[in-house]
Formats: C-alpha cells, sequence, structure tokens
C-alpha cells in the first residue's frame, strides 16, 4: 500500500505547486542541450547546474522537484557511448541532485514556514523521448503495449529503487504506453506515481485516444496518486481537467509548456504569439479542478515564484 504524499499539501494549502521547465532553465543558464540525450547530458558534463535549477524552484515554493531523467534512457546513453553501469549511475545521481539541492533548502529554518516538506518525483519520460524525433507529441509508435512495458522496464525499476519519493511518468501520448507504465508499477507495490500525458486537444491525448477513458483506467490504479496533463499548450487544460473530474476524484495535476511548439527538425521551440500568464491561467485551472500546478518546457523559476505567492496567500 503506498503513502499519501500529496494530502498533506492539499491539506495545507490551496494546490501543490510543481517545479517549472527544468531543460529550457538549464539553456537559459548556458547550457548547450543541441544533443539526443538534451537535459539528461548536463547529468555528465555540468551536474551542478542541475542542482542549481532545483535549488531555484525549491526557492520559488515549488513542492515538487523532477528530476532529469526525462531524457535519460539505457538506449539513448549507449548509442551516447555509456555503458548501462555508467547509465545506472547517471540516473541515480539524477535523483540525488535533486535531493540534495532539497535537503539543503530545508536545512534553513526560514525555509520550512508555511511549507510542506518537499517531494523528489522521478521523471519517467515517454519511449518517444528516446527517439528524439517529437514522438512524444505524436504516440505514433511501431511498438505494442508489451514492446513499451520491455523497454521502459529497466530504467522503471531503475527510478523505483533511487530514492526518489515518487515516479512522474510524463508527456505520455498513447493509451498503450500508460497501460505498460501501470503493469511495471505494479511490480513496485509500495511505489507511488502520477500519470500525465500529453494532448492535442482538450478532449484528446496527443495519439487521438480520448482523455477522459485513459483517466477512467488510471484512476484505478491504487499506486496512482494523480492524474493529468503536462507539456501541452495552455489553452487545452481547463477542457482536459473538466474531462477528467468527470470520472475520476483523484488529485488533477497539470504542467503545461508555455504554449510554444517543439520543432523536431531544428531541435527548438517555435514561439507563439502572446504572453503566457502562468497565475492567470492558474486561476482557471484550479476552479476547473486542478489540485496540482507548475510549468513544463518554456517556464521558469520567476513564473513558479510567482504562482507560489497567489496560491499560498490563498491558503
Amino acid at each position: 500500500m503506498v503513502t499519501d504524499l500529496l494530502g498533506p499539501f492539499l491539506r495545507a494549502q490551496r494546490a501543490i505547486i510543481v517545479d517549472g521547465a527544468l531543460a529550457t532553465e538549464l539553456e537559459r543558464r548556458g547550457a548547450d542541450l543541441s544533443d539526443p540525450l538534451w537535459s539528461a547530458r548536463m547529468l555528465i558534463e555540468n551536474p551542478s547546474l542541475i542542482r542549481d535549477v532545483h535549488a531555484a524552484y525549491f526557492r520559488a515554493g515549488a513542492d515538487v522537484a523532477i528530476t532529469a531523467t526525462y531524457q535519460a534512457s539505457f538506449d539513448g546513453f549507449a548509442r551516447a557511448g555509456i555503458g548501462t553501469t555508467d547509465a545506472v549511475a547517471l540516473m541515480q545521481r539524477a535523483v540525488q541532485l535533486a535531493r540534495e539541492a532539497r535537503d539543503e533548502f530545508w536545512e534553513e529554518p526560514v525555509n520550512r514556514t508555511g511549507r510542506q516538506f518537499p517531494l523528489i518525483a522521478a521523471s519517467v519520460g515517454p519511449y518517444g523521448a528516446s527517439l528524439a524525433d517529437g514522438s512524444e507529441y505524436r504516440g505514433d509508435y511501431a511498438l505494442d503495449e508489451q514492446q513499451l512495458c520491455d523497454w521502459h522496464e529497466a530504467r522503471f525499476d531503475v527510478l523505483a529503487a533511487s530514492g526518489a519519493d515518487l515516479l512522474a511518468c510524463e508527456t505520455i501520448p498513447c493509451a498503450s504506453e500508460v497501460r505498460a507504465l501501470l503493469r511495471l508499477l505494479r511490480r513496485h507495490p509500495t511505489m507511488a506515481a502520477w500519470i500525465t500525458v500529453s494532448a492535442r486537444d482538450g478532449l484528446h491525448l496527443s495519439s487521438g485516444e480520448r482523455f477522459r477513458n485513459v483517466v477512467t483506467h488510471v484512476a484505478q490504479d491504487p499506486q496512482v496518486l494523480a492524474v493529468g496533463v503536462n507539456c501541452t499548450v495552455p489553452s487545452h487544460i481547463t477542457s482536459l481537467i473538466q474531462e477528467a473530474r468527470r470520472v475520476t476524484t483523484l488529485p488533477i495535476i497539470v504542467y503545461p509548456n508555455s504554449g510554444d511548439v517543439w520543432n523536431a527538425e531544428t531541435r527548438c521551440w517555435v514561439q507563439r504569439a502572446g504572453a503566457f500568464d502562468l497565475v492567470a491561467s492558474a486561476r482557471d485551472w484550479l476552479a476547473a479542478g486542478a489540485s496540482a500546478v507548475g510549468g513544463c518546457c518554456g517556464t521558469s523559476p520567476s513564473e513558479i515564484a510567482a504562482l507560489s505567492g497567489w496560491i499560498r496567500s490563498e491558503a
């Protein structure tokens, strides 16, 4: 049986505050991520920069840090000439970096005022992320559910035993991959997770499958603490929250991107017109039924700080 990790936060404040983007914040701080390993490259080249970004989000008010393992996979590391043993060590390092930033933050008594002890969520990115071709925003995989289960298995086991508080199975574009991850989660009966998908509109996953149906399936799993959406354009989020709320009482977690669109060919985000106001959007999302809010690609510690300031003022 898993521990209710989210309950203490929701009893203490209006919503859980998830951190913001890791990769785009690393780039803003000078990191070159023009590599298939993306942010996982910094686990090798500059791990202290990852720790610094985690620390910035904790100072900004984040209740949860998501680790730099989204793009970390045995296949991806192997293509970069990194063997299995070293790949395991890098994944473990990613979790340790987040824990170090959290623990150092918590050592200062002033940081504990009005705060719960922050959580570390180990990112379990989709199979599509390892392809580095934007598949996580399409879900047009050549693998079936069993093959996806086989592909995820070794990394899932490493991250489940890494010392993270829970797993963030995120940016999942299709129902078959959701089912594969739930099968693996059952192999670790004391481990908790959230499941967040990528969506093409206000009703459907990136694959075109109905979001509501996936939520119904996920909500039956006692190890899943929250369900929702991430790295999706903000304009779809309210509708997706409403869809989820119709079929579950689980906490709903949303951390969309800034509204930009990923171009897999140029490996960069294409900026859309109009500014994204995370706090203003969060007001609508909480009213629609969200329980946890943060940001994905393109968001920053300053936006999480503004979000935290508003949410904690509403407590």
